[in-house]
């Protein structure tokens, strides 16, 4: 059974309800007719606003759409979880988000529901938890590396081209021998992971890429991913 994950750098209906490219383009991975996806915005410690988006957004879709809670009582995970097709995780504080699911078992819930073929998506904080690790603003003071749930090999760092230290502070890493290599996202872009192992670029803008930043001799260096343009 294939795994699927889509990272998304940044955009998408948290932004704005748009034309949906990578909301329709998230569907259309499921081997359902009318997929159940789910929405979990933990990371905004689940924003009422961003719940309304979501579904503003996935009802204009067909599809099932539902979300998970964990500030306010909170179903069976597990059962609900195992019902989905597709997972969507919102973005915002990462750390928090991840602490959060660990306490909850959540964590352990995702990966077996990766394993059995659910599709796992997400923006921005919702993008690196996938990976081993990921760049993260969840401190104030200023970009961090962060553990997160290593589905995929290999450091994240979404809003590559959005923000304006997150190149030099990749760059950095590299360059100091902190990381061997980083994945860079950049907006209205999401990486499509295939079975661990197959990386397309999915653009949803305009000439938008995602990145293998690493050192080429005495400087970094990007290779661009092959990028399909919806």
């Amino acid at each position: 059974m294939d795994k699927n994950i889509v990272a998304i750098g940044g955009g998408g209906f948290g932004r704005s309800i748009g034309p949906l490219k990578i909301e329709k383009y998230i569907i259309s991975l499921s081997k359902s007719d009318r997929p159940n996806i789910c929405f979990i915005p933990t990371a905004t410690g689940d924003s009422d606003m961003y719940k309304v988006s979501f579904y503003s957004a996935f009802s204009k879709l067909t599809c099932n759409p539902s979300h998970i809670d964990l500030f306010k009582r909170t179903i069976d995970l597990e059962e609900h979880i195992n019902k989905q097709d597709i997972i969507f995780v919102g973005g915002g504080n990462t750390k928090s988000m991840l602490s959060v699911w660990r306490d909850w078992g959540l964590d352990v819930i995702l990966k077996n529901a990766y394993g059995s073929g659910v599709v796992m998506s997400g923006v921005s904080a919702g993008a690196i938890c996938w990976f081993t690790q990921g760049v993260t603003d969840s401190w104030q003071k200023g970009l961090a590396i962060l553990d997160c749930l290593d589905f995929v090999k290999g450091i994240c760092c979404p809003h590559y081209d959005e923000e304006k230290n997150r190149a030099p502070y990749v760059e950095q890493l590299i360059n100091d021998g902190v990381v061997d290599s980083c994945i860079a996202i950049e907006g209205n872009c999401a990486l499509h992971i295939k079975n661990d192992t197959h990386f397309e670029a999915i653009s949803f803008g305009k000439d938008r890429h995602s990145y293998l930043v690493y050192l080429g001799g005495s400087q970094t260096s990007k290779k661009i991913y092959p990028t399909k343009n919806l």
